[in-house]
């Protein structure tokens, strides 16, 4: 299926310079209408024009008999759809067989949280004696002092952090910039990273702009986050399974809990639909429950 094949490319290329979406969304994209122009080769289809829906529910069909989930399956609708609505303004093709085509309904699951008391553990646990150790306490402090995503935080440059003024600039999906205040906490740990430790560690490097280094002065990778983020969870006893974006669960939950404008965690999280932000409703409302059922004596 020549056709598509071709389209694939120059979709790909619509969707990062024109969407400046990320990597990682690019990927997943490429991912799921490779699968499925591979599906339709073996099928039988030689041009997109031959494609209708009976063809795309087929093809959804398949991906659920082989396990796929229901999220799973409507990544890739979404994916196929926008796909073949590229095609359609682009004249690669004369229609849209995706249109009335509906998404499966979606369990939705709350996400998981630590409590207070336990970030407030993992947050002590790093060895603030020792260089990583400051590192790494500045390092949590900000992920969940400011709820931001890993990506976002190992894309941070030293000139993205304010300390004196409070505030951190973070660049967010499609490229889209915002501004999150900091608390007290990592403005203390921040600055003493950055004028006792951070010069350490890049000494021997030159015009390194990363905030958050590792001890060769190179810029910390997502997967050098994740594994000190683990090391010092196992260190705290925390026996949940932790991820970066656990704190950043956390950090919204934790707001909601307290009062906080729904509006306002929207803003901090660069969330672009408010319907994203309000799943921390639900769990705070989760918890309130949890907590009556615990105490209440009649409960």
């Amino acid at each position: 299926m020549k056709d598509a094949r071709f389209g694939l490319d120059d979709y790909m290329h619509f969707l990062k310079v024109e969407r400046q979406l990320s990597d990682n969304t690019i990927t997943s994209y490429r991912r799921d209408l490779q699968e499925y122009i591979v599906y339709l080769e073996k099928s039988g289809y030689a041009s997109i024009d031959s494609i209708d829906r009976a063809v795309i529910l087929n093809h959804l069909q398949c991906l659920k008999d082989s396990g796929k989930s229901s999220r799973t399956v409507s990544r890739h609708i979404s994916s196929i759809r926008s796909f073949h609505q590229f095609l359609l303004r682009e004249k690669v093709t004369n229609q849209d067989p995706t249109v009335h085509l509906e998404l499966p309904k979606l369990e939705q699951k709350l996400p998981r949280v630590l409590s207070v008391d336990e970030v407030d553990t993992l947050i002590t646990t790093p060895d603030s004696s020792k260089p990583q150790g400051v590192r790494d306490q500045a390092l949590l402090e900000i992920l969940y002092g400011t709820g931001m995503r890993v990506s976002e935080l190992i894309g941070l440059n030293l000139e993205d952090i304010h300390v004196s003024m409070g505030f951190v600039r973070v660049f967010g999906k499609g490229g889209k910039e915002r501004i999150i205040p900091l608390g007290g906490g990592a403005i203390t740990a921040c600055k003493r990273y950055i004028e006792e430790v951070r010069p350490l560690f890049t000494a021997k490097q030159k015009g390194v702009e990363a905030l958050f280094v590792n001890m060769r002065g190179t810029r910390l990778t997502r997967q050098g986050c994740w594994k000190l983020l683990k090391a010092h969870a196992l260190q705290a006893g925390i026996q949940k399974e932790l991820t970066p974006h656990i704190l950043r669960h956390s950090f919204a939950t934790h707001l909601i809990e307290n009062g906080a404008d729904l509006r306002a965690v929207q803003e901090m999280l660069g969330h672009s639909d408010i319907s994203t932000t309000q799943i921390y409703t639900h769990v705070s409302r989760s918890r309130l429950k949890e907590v009556y059922v615990k105490f209440h004596p009649r409960a």
